[in-house]
């Protein structure tokens, strides 16, 4: 006897459509899966032999061999465990097929068996079902609301191998969905107004955000630095629908927890470790090449707290995913281009021992060279902005008044990027250098200004691009200015880019 049941298997942030063919003959007993299954996937016949008896039904004593099609595409995971032991039953005639084969091609099937006969839930729900397009799910109970955002139909659930089975004989209905009693409110994001002083970061961290320039801060230990990073994720407005979708796709294959409503709405914030390896950064890793931090990522903050601290090879692998928004990771077997169109907020120390006031550096010569090397050229050459931190005054800690709050910067952060989008179709930080003179023109002022600072070499032809790209973003927060960027524009965009030479120990380009 055969069987054929659709279900999917996750790649990258991507599901594909698996049909898992079951064949029943006579011969030696045995279970053989093939296909390109991984690890996990061989288990599946322990997994399922033992969940079908724990249902109630038999085991077949016969040779039964299951194809996970198409046999070219690796597949990954537990989630075809349900797909497996339905072909089973119906390859074996305890399901029949003529009761039940109208059914199986609506129906598609997700979800890991427990050796009791449990069905569990699989990471990876969201892009898993949307491979399913056209078919009702059938996952498990633990599932459900991730199958919801994505599915166009029905969603069915389970909790265990019977209440699946017994539906598609007719014999019960399908189980009704959990409901979820409880609801969490999204903790709101750090406020701005809580850091004193620092006026110039905060100035630098709100053209980062209407523009979606990348951002470096430079200073000692205590000077705020992590402070401010975690607070511009709060200044960037909520995600669009497509952006949104995709986001909560790469969270989902991640097996990241989903916030209360699913959907990830909101730009996310993330801050691995310095100790983190390429692989937990870029991705991949596992059969599934698991989505990393970068793509985690998506649609918001990447925060490199002591960015000197991270490996070379780690930092020099952000290069490629931050001039093009993706990352592309291959391995032997399989390739996956995964989501990696984020804002890069980065801060270090100017030397291993933190610096601090002026003549407090017990660091010798060799060790900041060694210190600094770690951050590659190419790599500062990202960011936009370089912004040197000192550590606030007393008065200011003790007694400054609150500066502006989140909600009233993020306002005016909105009000930026939408003036940007109607004119040019995308942020300021992603204007081509060919487009610049005509959506940023300079007037005489600002033209003399930026010849100067490149007669002098102060300024590489990217700096120069990336210089006009932020004022144009500080003219856009200026309500006084019109389209045309002037001198103060491009003044304030030149200290944002210049004034960490020193601390970097080499000429900003």
């Amino acid at each position: 006897m055969f069987a054929a049941v659709p279900s999917a298997t996750l790649l990258g942030v991507e599901g594909h459509r698996v049909t898992v063919e079951v064949h029943s003959s006579s011969g030696i007993p045995g279970f053989l899966i093939v296909g390109l299954p991984d690890e996990v996937c061989r288990e599946a016949k322990d997994r399922v032999r033992a969940a079908v008896i724990s249902s109630g039904y038999s085991w077949p004593n016969k040779r039964v061999t299951v194809n996970l099609a198409p046999s070219s595409d690796k597949k990954v995971g537990s989630g075809l465990d349900l797909a497996i032991a339905i072909g089973v039953l119906i390859a074996d005639e305890q399901l029949l097929s003529d009761d039940v084969q109208p059914a199986i091609g609506t129906l598609g099937f997700i979800a890991e068996l427990g050796l009791d006969g449990s069905l569990r839930a699989v990471p990876g729900m969201v892009p898993l079902v949307a491979a399913l397009a056209g078919l009702r799910p059938v996952v498990a109970d633990a599932s459900h609301r991730e199958a919801m955002i994505i599915s166009d139909e029905p969603v069915l659930v389970g909790r265990c191998l019977r209440d699946v089975v017994e539906a598609m004989r007719g014999t019960c209905p399908w189980p009704d969905p959990p409901v979820d009693r409880v609801v969490i409110e999204p903790t709101p994001p750090p406020d701005i107004a809580d850091v004193r002083g620092q006026m110039l970061a905060r100035q630098a961290l709100e053209v980062a955000a209407a523009g979606g320039h990348h951002i470096l801060f430079v200073g000692p230990p205590g000077s705020g630095k992590t402070m401010l990073a975690q607070r511009l994720a709060g200044l960037l407005p909520p995600l669009e629908p497509a952006a949104a979708l995709m986001a909560t796709m790469v969270h989902s294959a991640a097996g990241v927890t989903l916030p209360p409503g699913g959907l990830v709405t909101r730009a996310p914030y993330r801050a691995p470790h310095h100790t983190s390896s390429i692989v937990a950064l870029v991705g991949g890793g596992t059969a599934s090449l698991r989505p990393g931090e970068i793509s985690l990522a998506h649609g918001g903050v990447l925060f490199m707290d002591e960015m000197g601290e991270f490996s070379p090879s780690v930092l020099d692998g952000l290069r490629q995913p931050l001039e093009e928004g993706v990352v592309r990771v291959a391995r032997a077997r399989a390739t996956a281009t995964l989501p990696a169109n984020f804002l890069l907020v980065a801060a270090t120390n100017p030397c291993p021992c933190g610096g601090g006031a002026p003549g407090a550096c017990q660091c010798d010569d060799g060790a900041r060279a060694r210190y600094l090397r770690r951050l590659s050229g190419p790599l500062l050459d990202r960011f936009d902005l370089r912004v040197p931190v000192a550590r606030p005054e007393v008065d200011e800690l003790l007694i400054g008044e609150p500066g502006e709050s989140t909600v009233d910067v993020a306002r005016r952060v909105r009000a930026a990027r939408a003036l940007a989008i109607e004119r040019s179709g995308s942020l300021n930080g992603a204007i081509p250098a060919p487009m610049l003179d005509a959506l940023a023109p300079l007037d005489a002022a600002a033209k003399r200004l930026l010849r100067v600072e490149l007669e002098r070499d102060r300024l590489t032809g990217r700096g120069y691009h990336r210089v006009r790209r932020v004022a144009r973003t500080i003219a856009d927060l200026d309500p006084l200015a019109g389209e045309v960027v002037s001198e103060g524009h491009v003044a304030l965009a030149l200290q944002f880019r210049v004034r960490l030479s020193p601390l970097l120990g080499g000429r900003a380009a």
